[in-house]
């Protein structure tokens, strides 16, 4: 591997590769970024599903006393 870096020109080793390592960083930082963002809006609608469900038994034993 150490051959390899060195037999590549200077311009590729100081200008291509922290430019290609830059968008792999870019990508795989999105990549996470829309994994958490996607099981918060997850938990955030099961949540609202979960409050509606509350709210419809509350409001069923309601009527049922009255």
């Amino acid at each position: 591997m150490a051959e390899l870096w060195k037999s590549l020109p200077s311009w590729v080793r100081n200008i291509v590769v922290p430019i290609l390592v830059l968008i792999i960083a870019f990508n795989v930082i999105g990549f996470v970024f829309s994994v958490v963002s996607t099981l918060v809006w997850f938990a955030v609608k099961a949540l609202v599903v979960v409050g509606i469900a509350a709210a419809v038994v509350v409001l069923v034993k309601k009527a049922a006393k009255g």
